[in-house]
C-alpha cells in the first residue's frame, strides 16, 4: 500500500484559502426550501446523484414543505414523485417513517443536533452533518466519497474511514475555513479530484497536494 505523506499546516491553510478564493461562498447542490425538504433530499440522494433528485423533487416540494404534509401526501403518492430514484421504496418508507416521529417526538420541527436527527430513518451521520451545516449553519464535516477520495489523496487528512477522516479534518482545518470546508472539499472532488483522472493540470492546489501520480499536463 502507497504510503501518503500528510500536508504540512502551513499548507492546509493555503490549500483553504486558495478553494475559498475561487468559491468564498460555497453551496449545496441539492434543491430545498426548508430544513425539512433538506433532511428528505439529503436522504433521497444517498446512491443517487444531485441532479437525479432534484428532479424529482422539484414537483414534490412544490406541495410538501412540512412532515404533516409528507404523512397526508403518503407513501404511495410519494413513490410517485420519486420513483426515478434508486432504491425508492425503502426510501419513500424511511422518509414517512421519519415524518411521523418528527410530529410525535419534535414537534415538526427539525431537531438542531446530530443525536437527534440519526435518530430519524434514513439520516446516518453524513446526512446528518449536511442538514447540521447547510441549513443550521453549524461547522460540521459530511464525508461522502469525494470528500473521503480528497483528504486521502491530498494528504489533508488521510484515513481508512469516513468517520476517522471527520475527526482527522476537524483537528486541521483552520477555523476560519470550518464552515465552507466540507462543501470546497466536496465540490473539489467532483469537478477536479476525480476518481479516474484528477484534473491535476488546473488544480489550484496541485503544488500543496501530496498524490504521487498527478495527471501530466496534455501534450
Amino acid at each position: 500500500m502507497r504510503k501518503i505523506t500528510i500536508m504540512k499546516k502551513a499548507d492546509i491553510h493555503d490549500f483553504f484559502a486558495r478553494l475559498q478564493e475561487r468559491d468564498p461562498e460555497p453551496k449545496g447542490e441539492l434543491d430545498y426550501t426548508n430544513p425539512y425538504t433538506l433532511v428528505v433530499a439529503v436522504a433521497l440522494s444517498a446512491q443517487a446523484t444531485d441532479i437525479g433528485v432534484n428532479k424529482a423533487t422539484k414537483e414534490l416540494f412544490k406541495i410538501i414543505s412540512t412532515p404533516q404534509e409528507m404523512l397526508a401526501l403518503g407513501e404511495e403518492r410519494l413513490k410517485d414523485y420519486i420513483k426515478t430514484i434508486g432504491l425508492y421504496n425503502s426510501k419513500a418508507r424511511n422518509i414517512i417513517k421519519a415524518a411521523q416521529i418528527l410530529v410525535d417526538d419534535f414537534g415538526g420541527e427539525v431537531p438542531q443536533n446530530r443525536d437527534d436527527l440519526v435518530k430519524l430513518p434514513g439520516v446516518g451521520r453524513k446526512t446528518a452533518n449536511v442538514v447540521l451545516n447547510i441549513a443550521f449553519g453549524q461547522p460540521t464535516i459530511a464525508v461522502d466519497t469525494h470528500l473521503f477520495r480528497v483528504s486521502n489523496r491530498t494528504g489533508l487528512a488521510p484515513a481508512k474511514t469516513p468517520l476517522a477522516v471527520e475527526k482527522k479534518l476537524e483537528k486541521v482545518i483552520p477555523a476560519e475555513f470550518a464552515l465552507h470546508a466540507h462543501h470546497w472539499l466536496i465540490l473539489h472532488g467532483r469537478y477536479i479530484c476525480k476518481a479516474r483522472k484528477p484534473a491535476c493540470p488546473v488544480c489550484p492546489v496541485a503544488d500543496l497536494c501530496r498524490y504521487k501520480t498527478k495527471t501530466p499536463e496534455p501534450s
